[in-house]
């Protein structure tokens, strides 16, 4: 889209603004908005362009400086000024047009002084006079009817960043006739700073704030002064450092650029990181509520024994909770200004992580505040919401995956897939973070981007894990991440440790035709004990195989496969659990996020590079998570002993060490 571009001084201080309805800017800087706009006197006003793409607009606020002897500024220093911020832009647009700027761009920089009243603003401008946007204007009762769209409009966006077609399909939905002058009120929002119009792909700003910065030292103001002696080609003291284009929405850089009909360039940058939400484009118009500061948790409610009794907590889920209670009430405390702070809690597979957090929204609700579990899969999502719904009965809950009927609903509890996160903007005081380690959230710089946007930037993340990142184990180590650790599970018995089994690879087996004996006679006593067993194999290609040798050693017994692309996955897993499967042969696709009551792992080819520390122990995890059968059996089959399996093993063993020592395990015996 095109909007327009004009600069505005108050008070000897200049600040450059992009208009979606150039009307209501000038019933905003004139003074004839009425009280209910809390208008602002302009000392002086220059329209700089009334056509010019988004994204040069959106760039020219972000890096262009002002001092005093701006108001002094001519036409030709204006637009000199402009044509160098934008000298990118205007080189690759001759590249690919052929032509110099001169003869297909000279009006994007149509200066014109306007301190003189409304006839500065051109014919050409929305809004100006004579348009049907100024005779609407000018009907009685118009000014209140964009006042009150404008409190409606910032009511739906809240904590939100939408494209401009979402904006538009949200009006449609939940406010009918809102739509219909959206952009006048979206510019008064906007004027008033409770909303943020920018371009949904944009280039990243020096100072990190808006195109106010005219409270500069003395050595930039003596660069400005020189600039402005310059000859226009060589400007230099009044532009910012220049960045490289990134999508605001998920934070990738930007390389792909396309003719565009909306704006009209011919080399128009796009975002191919985030296609599937919708395209993100430099003329994309991207609007965002500003951000409110967030809630204070008080220290009340931290004792353990408090949360134990009222969530129903072992010792172990409550110690980690009130470690968790007392980082929020206490963050306030420190040091303000380096974004939202994080905790660490560190808790085995099977510790009931879930229940922990109960007592922390609780403390963010209770305190009038928003809260969001983000979590990487879909069915994890689903099996969350009706848990929350339980725990919190009078709070609205927000249920947000592809595809979901709840995606305007704004929830004091959201829970989301960690996609859905792009589409708001310091909108949570509390982010949960829920198997942080896994695909597609671990090493997705994009989700972890789209994670930081969601928090206040003086909200805190909670992060939960079994197997954090080498990374995060580093800061717990050296004391610069807080955090809590949850060594036992919620039934008090010690992690079952792995043992080792030597055995061919696997691919020597399906060669040979046959399994090993000691690998048969183990899978004879997990099915004797009438244990479902959990068979992680390392290949696809792996399971047909391995389910055929298996069939033919035990005809009498169900035993299925299934992977990442099965489409009866879910009713696999379903059958297993409800033990019409006895075997269940998989990838680490389930090694997360399935619970067998009675179940034993056997991990084929643990030698492989594809089984990390982190994979090997979510995948003993499996076993003995319940309370009548919590001790379970887990094999690592491998003709090699590695690294992995030695750390995976010792990290379960200093689990169970750490229970031990606090008094968490049942009886005294632990692996």
């Amino acid at each position: 889209m095109r909007v327009s571009v004009y600069a505005a001084a108050t008070e000897g201080r200049w600040k450059l603004w992009i208009s979606l309805c150039p009307a209501v800017d000038w019933l905003w800087w004139s003074g004839r908005g009425g009280g209910g706009w809390n208008y602002s006197k302009a000392d002086g006003l220059v329209m700089l362009s009334s056509g010019m793409p988004l994204g040069w607009g959106v760039k020219l606020r972000e890096k262009m400086e002002y001092s005093y002897a701006t108001q002094k500024w001519t036409a030709a220093e204006w637009r000199a000024c402009m044509i160098d911020i934008l000298k990118g832009e205007i080189r690759a647009e001759e590249t690919a047009r052929g032509q110099r700027m001169e003869e297909w761009g000279r009006e994007l920089f149509d200066v014109r002084d306007m301190r003189d009243g409304r006839a500065g603003w051109s014919e050409r401008d929305a809004g100006g006079p004579g348009s049907e946007e100024e005779l609407w204007f000018d009907a009685p009762g118009c000014m209140r009817e964009v006042s009150h769209s404008a409190d409606c409009l910032v009511t739906l966006l809240c904590g939100r960043s939408f494209l401009q077609p979402e904006v538009e399909a949200l009006l449609e939905e939940q406010a009918e006739g809102a739509e219909r002058r959206w952009k006048a009120a979206a510019q008064l929002a906007h004027l008033q700073g409770r909303l943020k119009l920018e371009a949904a792909v944009g280039h990243e700003s020096a100072s990190g704030g808006g195109g106010d910065v005219s409270g500069m030292g003395s050595i930039r103001w003596k660069l400005v002064q020189a600039a402005l002696r310059l000859p226009p080609l060589l400007w230099r003291g009044a532009v910012r450092r220049r960045a490289e284009a990134r999508c605001l929405r998920c934070g990738s850089a930007v390389t792909g650029r396309t003719p565009c009909a909306a704006c009209g360039l011919l080399c128009c940058a796009y975002c191919e990181a985030c296609l599937a939400l919708g395209r993100s484009r430099s003329c994309a118009l991207l609007i965002r509520s500003a951000a409110s500061p967030a809630v204070r948790c008080t220290a009340a409610g931290t004792s353990p024994t408090v949360a134990a009794r009222r969530w129903g907590l072992s010792a172990a889920q409550a110690g980690a909770a009130g470690a968790a209670l007392g980082f929020l009430a206490a963050r306030g405390r420190r040091a303000a200004g380096r974004g939202p702070e994080r905790f660490l809690l560190w808790a085995v597979t099977g510790a009931g992580k879930t229940e922990i957090t109960f007592p922390l929204l609780d403390a963010v609700l209770a305190a009038g505040g928003r809260a969001l579990v983000a979590t990487p899969r879909r069915d994890v999502v689903l099996e969350l919401a009706p848990r929350m719904a339980r725990a919190f009965p009078a709070a609205s809950l927000a249920v947000l995956y592809g595809g979901s009927p709840d995606r305007w609903i704004p929830g004091r509890i959201t829970i989301a897939t960690t996609h859905q996160l792009m589409r708001f903007h310091q909108a949570f005081d509390l982010v949960i973070i829920d198997e942080l380690d896994a695909f597609p959230y671990h090493n997705d710089p994009m989700l972890a981007f789209a994670a930081g946007q969601a928090c206040k930037p003086d909200g805190a993340f909670i992060l939960l894990s079994a197997t954090p990142p080498r990374k995060l184990q580093r800061q717990v180590s050296f004391g610069r991440l807080p955090h809590a650790k949850v060594p036992v599970r919620f039934h008090g018995h010690p992690l079952p440790v792995p043992q080792h089994l030597t055995m061919n690879p696997v691919h020597l087996c399906i060669k040979k035709g046959g399994l090993p004996r000691a690998f048969i006679e183990a899978l004879r006593r997990s099915l004797a004990r009438e244990a479902q067993v959990f068979l992680f194999v390392s290949r696809i290609a792996h399971i047909e195989p391995i389910r055929g040798l298996l069939r033919r050693t035990y005809p009498e017994i169900s035993i299925e496969g299934t992977f990442s692309e099965d489409p009866f996955r879910a009713g696999k897993v379903t059958a297993f659990r409800e033990r019409e499967i006895r075997i269940l042969i998989t990838t680490t696709i389930l090694e997360r996020g399935v619970t067998v009551p009675r179940s034993d792992v056997y991990i084929l080819d643990a030698d492989s590079s594809l089984f990390d520390e982190a994979s090997l122990v979510q995948m003993a995890g499996r076993a003995g998570r319940s309370q009548e059968d919590p001790a379970g059996t887990v094999l690592f089959l491998s003709p090699q002993w590695t690294s992995s399996q030695r750390k995976a093993i010792a990290q379960i063993r200093r689990m169970n060490a750490i229970a031990h020592r606090r008094g968490y395990l049942k009886g005294r015996k632990w692996p």
